[in-house]
């Protein structure tokens, strides 16, 4: 059985394993989001079947899981609740919203609000152009810090020792064939992106997609998250795209910036 941990900084004497094991299984269904059966539930939170019973009636009652077809259980709609209670509580995200519709006015692009979260960066504000894939319009979405042209544009901010502690703990997995998995590269990268107040990123994260951003910093210079603008390589070379929409992306995160 799978023994939950805290993360760093949490004094294990508080850490109520049980609720680390409700939480572990509505992780369960983040690879795959399809119903699934109470065994397939146990095996992947790590738990024995029983537990896995409790704790999945438990969440039903609330209305955290729901029942599927074939009698499955999958995630429920009160979810959504808890996710529009954290976009609504978000100060960033509120300040964001009107500057980010005006510079999808202004770019005709896919227009996105990343936060940055150590290892991974997580979409929070996704607007959507005229041509779209699924996954690029929901917002909630992680990908890797280190192959997201928002994450590096806020690795940009931080001290080079605490860069290679994140590059050392990522899971380097391409998403694409495009990817950059080296830490020479992705250095490379984040040069780069100190010289220039943006990172760009070529069909790293979707085949046939440009995206560069800009980081959004607090009142100490930290990186909290970052401003992208996303394009088609079917309608725009790389330098045009840089050179016409990059400074529309700083102009933004700068605004948002020591806010």
């Amino acid at each position: 059985m799978k023994k939950p941990s805290p993360i760093a900084g949490v004094d294990e004497r508080l850490f109520l394993q049980s609720v680390a094991r409700a939480l572990d299984v509505l992780e369960a269904f983040a690879q795959n989001p399809r119903p699934k059966s109470l065994g397939e539930i146990a095996t992947a939170a790590g738990l024995n079947k029983s537990a896995a019973q409790r704790i999945g009636q438990t969440l039903l009652a609330r209305g955290y899981l729901e029942k599927g077809e074939g009698g499955g259980l999958m995630l429920g709609k009160r979810l959504l609740d808890r996710s529009f209670d954290y976009l609504r509580s978000n100060p960033l995200i509120e300040r964001a919203t009107p500057m980010l519709n005006e510079l999808r006015k202004r770019t005709g692009e896919r227009v996105d609000l990343s936060l940055f979260d150590d290892t991974t960066t997580i979409y929070a504000i996704r607007l959507q152009s005229k041509r779209e894939t699924f996954y690029a319009t929901l917002p909630g979405r992680r990908i890797p810090t280190f192959a997201s042209s928002g994450g590096r544009a806020c690795l940009a901010h931080l001290p080079d020792a605490h860069v290679d502690d994140i590059l050392a703990r990522s899971e380097r997995v391409p998403l694409t064939r495009k990817t950059l998995t080296e830490i020479p590269q992705i250095w490379e990268k984040i040069r780069e992106a100190r010289a220039n107040a943006y990172s760009h990123a070529v069909e790293e994260a979707l085949i046939g997609e440009v995206v560069l951003a800009a980081p959004v910093l607090d009142m100490d210079r930290k990186p909290i998250g970052a401003v992208h603008i996303a394009g088609s390589l079917s309608e725009w070379s790389i330098d045009d795209f840089r050179q016409r929409l990059a400074p529309l992306a700083v102009e933004a995160a700068r605004a948002l910036s020591g806010a």
